[in-house]
């Protein structure tokens, strides 16, 4: 009857999940799975609300990136109020990409350096009662306090744009409720505070370069870990370029030829289905001409920097030059790298944060736009874990009738599972224990992905850490409780 491995929750993520890992009699891992055990439905909660709600509303998903859904909703939304792509003001659109490029600084860096970088700084086979950002903090100061102080200079942001720096109200139907203030803007650009925009881009440049150390140091470790070939999915801009706010679909396989060759994203589902599987809440996307077992793909900073051809801010493009060299051109394949994405990502929403903070139109008078209505809008945009869609359809009633929500984190279940299983094959295959190690490493596959279960599927739980190993007959054989 084999032995089953339960992980329960997977710890340092945005909501709950845990994983089981199925061995057979002779101690081999045959299956590894990333439950997914929320559920919430906000795609029904939705339904019967009026369609200016939902900008405001649908952002309750997640306290990590609420700005993501606000813009992808108010994207929908305006369509539904006729001021779909192309027809908002100079300045709605600016004020609303300073927002999202903000959030993108902020979410980046939260992740990176106060979830993953203990992974890297203090070590994987670390205890993790010190594996946190309390043991960063004891390991380097300087660097924990940076990274503090450039998430909040990303949360300023936001509260300039949105009015709140979690759960805002900035962008209505048709563009926005406010421009930027003069005073908010000299105060980002020169400092009042511990941080500028300036100081923003020197130290996201400094954690690309913690990264690539890292990496140099640690080459086989970074380079081999969960490493598997997939296809990639995200927005470019129409020109290829990296763009986080606006574009089309472009997906590429492993090798890098084009799978969806820049679709207009109205026609998603031309081109996306999503699986149902038994065992978990949430879905199992795949691109529909590949099929549902060769179709899966990841989104994300990698699939990002694989998708794209150039980013649009010299710093950043200069990183990027680098790391699309270190894979001869091809698309990056390790798990790990998304870490080194992440970062380039991070220093190029620096740069373009303070490039939109000199742009004029932030406070230009005209605000909103409307023309004709339309019964049915899509939004998109490149969220901090990848590419999110917003759907709805509206009645004469100003109602909603229909809601279809596919969030980054539910784009990435079927890699977030192979990462998993990746790990199980290498640690538990010679010996079917549970170590502290192995704990780590199946979070540390999981956490590349900074994946936020509150937005796929949405939230009930508890935080302990349970682990347990069932033997043949149900037999409890070992069990872990953190």
């Amino acid at each position: 009857m084999g032995r089953k491995i339960t992980i329960e929750p997977v710890t340092r993520i945005e909501g709950h999940g845990k994983v089981t890992i199925r061995l057979d009699d002779a101690g081999r891992v045959t299956q590894s799975r990333f439950h997914i055990v929320e559920f919430r439905g906000f795609e029904r909660f939705v339904q019967g609300r009026p369609y200016w709600e939902a900008p405001v509303l649908v952002q309750r998903l997640c306290g990590i990136c609420p700005v993501s859904h606000h813009l992808a909703a108010a994207k929908a939304m305006d369509v539904v109020v006729g001021a779909g792509p192309g027809k908002l003001t100079a300045t709605a659109e600016k004020v609303r990409r300073l927002m999202h490029y903000g959030q993108m600084l902020q979410s980046h860096a939260l992740h990176f350096f106060h979830l993953s970088a203990p992974d890297f700084l203090l070590g994987m086979d670390a205890d993790p009662a010190v594996r946190n950002v309390i043991g960063l903090i004891a390991l380097d100061k300087d660097l924990a306090t940076r990274a503090v102080l450039l998430r909040k200079f990303g949360q300023e942001v936001i509260l300039a744009t949105a009015g709140k720096k979690i759960h805002g109200t900035g962008a209505i139907p048709g563009g926005v409720n406010k421009g930027l203030a003069p005073e908010d803007r000299d105060r980002l650009l020169d400092g009042a505070a511990a941080v500028n925009a300036g100081l923003a881009i020197d130290w996201a440049l400094a954690g690309v370069e913690l990264f690539k150390d890292y990496q140099r140091k640690n080459k086989d470790v970074v380079d081999g870990f969960a490493a598997f070939p997939s296809n990639h999915l995200s927005l470019v801009r129409k020109d290829g370029a990296l763009d986080f706010y606006h574009g089309v679909l472009r997906a590429v396989d492993a090798e890098g030829r084009k799978v969806l060759d820049d679709v207009d994203y109205r026609d998603y589902l031309d081109h996306i289905g999503e699986e149902v599987r038994t065992w978990s809440y949430m879905k199992f996307p795949y691109l529909r001409s590949l099929g549902k077992a060769d179709g899966w793909y990841r989104v994300g900073p990698l699939a990002r920097l694989n998708t794209c051809d150039y980013i649009p801010s010299p710093l950043a493009q200069k990183e990027f030059e680098a790391y699309k060299a270190y894979t001869d051109g091809k698309p990056n394949n390790m798990s790990l790298h998304t870490h080194w994405a992440r970062l380039i990502e991070l220093l190029h929403a620096a740069e373009v944060v303070k490039e939109l903070l000199l742009d004029k139109d932030l406070q230009g008078p005209r605000l909103v736009e409307k023309g004709r209505r339309a019964p049915e809008g899509v939004g998109l945009v490149e969220a901090p874990r990848g590419t999110l869609f917003h759907h709805y359809r509206v009645d004469g009633n100003d109602q909603i009738t229909m809601a279809n929500l596919i969030v980054s984190t539910t784009n990435n279940n079927e890699p977030m599972n192979r990462a998993v299983h990746w790990v199980a094959v290498n640690t538990l295959s010679e010996k079917p224990e549970i170590t502290e190690g192995m704990l780590n490493r199946v979070e540390v596959a999981i956490r590349a992905y900074d994946p936020c279960l509150s937005c796929a599927t949405h939230a009930l739980g508890r935080m302990p850490l349970e682990v347990t190993l069932v033997g043949p007959g149900g037999r409890v054989l070992q069990r872990k409780v953190r």
